[in-house]
C-alpha cells in the first residue's frame, strides 16, 4: 500500500485520506482517559498510510455547526433540556458503531481552535448547518469560565476542563429552509453571519458548508480538493 500511494503521488494524482472519530478522542491529545486507543488526529494519517508528513498539503477538519459526543468525558456546552433533545432528534444523533444517543450541545470555539492547533488544519468543512434552522438565537461558546477566570483556550488539566463553564455569545437564528441552497449568497443573512462568526473565532476558513444529509447538499465556498 505504501508503494502504491507513493507512486500515485509521484504521478501527480490526488490522494484523500479519511480519518474516523475525533480530535478529543486521540490517545495522546484527547481528553484522557476518555479516548480511543489510536490517533484520529492528522498525524495518524501519516503513520497509518506511510505517506510522509511533507507530502500532505491540506488538512480538512470536519466540524458540525453544533457539538456532539458519544460516551463519557468533559463537554462544557452539553445541553440537558429541550434544545439538546431537538438537536439530537433533528440531527439524527445516534452513534453509528455503538447505537447510543449522542450528547449534544452548542458550538465550542475553544475546542475548534484546539483542533486547528494539533491537526494543522488548513480548512473546515462545516456540516449540519440546516439542523440549526428554527432557533430564535443560537449560542456559541467563545471561551470558558474556570474558577472565576476567563479562559480562551482548551485547558491542559482535565480537572479544569470538567469544571469549565461556557461563556456564550448569542447570534440571531433563521427560520428559512436552507436545504436547497447552492451558494453562500442563497443562505439567509443570519446563516451567513453565523458561518462568518464561526470562521473568525475558530482559526481556519469554512471552505465548505453542509446544508442537508445528501451529497449534493454542499456549498463549496472555496475549492480545497
Amino acid at each position: 500500500t505504501v508503494l502504491l500511494l507513493d507512486n500515485a503521488l509521484k504521478a501527480g494524482k490526488r490522494v484523500l485520506l479519511e480519518g474516523s472519530q475525533g480530535t478529543l478522542l486521540d490517545v495522546d491529545h484527547g481528553t484522557y482517559p476518555f479516548v480511543t486507543s489510536s490517533n484520529p488526529t492528522a498525524g495518524g494519517a501519516c503513520t497509518g498510510s506511510g505517506i510522509g508528513p511533507t507530502k500532505i498539503d491540506r488538512v480538512i477538519g470536519i466540524v458540525k455547526a453544533y457539538t456532539t459526543r458519544v460516551g463519557s468525558g468533559p463537554f462544557p456546552t452539553e445541553l440537558f433540556d429541550e434544545d439538546g433533545e431537538k438537536l439530537r432528534t433533528i440531527g439524527g444523533e445516534v452513534g453509528v458503531t455503538t447505537g447510543r444517543a449522542r450528547r449534544c450541545g452548542w458550538y465550542d470555539a475553544p475546542i475548534a481552535r484546539y483542533a486547528v492547533r494539533v491537526n494543522g488544519l488548513t480548512d473546515f468543512f462545516l456540516t449540519k448547518l440546516d439542523v440549526l434552522t428554527g432557533w430564535d438565537q443560537i449560542p456559541v461558546c467563545v471561551a470558558y469560565e474556570i474558577d472565576g477566570k476567563r479562559v480562551e483556550e482548551l485547558p491542559a488539566s482535565q480537572s479544569d476542563f470538567h469544571h469549565a463553564k461556557p461563556i456564550y455569545e448569542y447570534l440571531p437564528g433563521w427560520k428559512e429552509d436552507i436545504s436547497h441552497a447552492k451558494t453562500i449568497g442563497e443562505l439567509p443573512k443570519n446563516a451567513q453571519d453565523y458561518i462568518t462568526f464561526l470562521e473568525k473565532i475558530s482559526g481556519a476558513p469554512m471552505s465548505a458548508i453542509g446544508v442537508g444529509p445528501g451529497r449534493t447538499q454542499t456549498i463549496v465556498v472555496k475549492e480545497f480538493m
